[in-house]
């Protein structure tokens, strides 16, 4: 099955993405690790006003099979974190790139952005 892999993110190689408005950037974890993980039973997420560094590990997602890590796609400050994936966690299996979303980074410097991956390049990462 090949996995969505909307166009409008941005993708970073340890398969979270990035939906950027302004200097917020949203964070999830994409389709296809989604369906390598499984069932999500549980999410752990960044504390708001946590400060991140791009590639540090900032959130937990554990399913039926494994735990991962889950990685700060850039560096910023938390400002939002999705509770809905707290109570639900099925959500990151049901929507990876809607309600499935896990929290919200005010941008250190947002060009570094533009280091991540493209819709096409990650396809290509993962073998779409």
């Amino acid at each position: 099955m090949s996995s969505k892999v909307p166009s409008e993110l941005k993708y970073a190689k340890s398969h979270e993405w990035v939906r950027i408005d302004g200097d917020i950037a949203t964070v999830g974890i994409t389709d296809h690790a989604q369906h390598e993980l499984t069932d999500v039973v549980f999410v752990e997420l960044p504390a708001v006003g946590r400060k991140l560094a791009a590639g540090e590990a900032c959130a937990v997602v554990e399913s039926v099979k494994t735990a991962s890590d889950i990685y700060s796609p850039a560096a910023g400050e938390v400002t939002a974190v999705n509770d809905k994936v707290s109570g639900s966690p099925n959500l990151v299996n049901d929507q990876p790139y809607g309600d499935g979303w896990f929290y919200k980074l005010r941008l250190s410097n947002p060009a570094e952005v533009q280091q991540l991956l493209t819709a096409a390049d990650y396809s290509k990462s993962i073998g779409g």
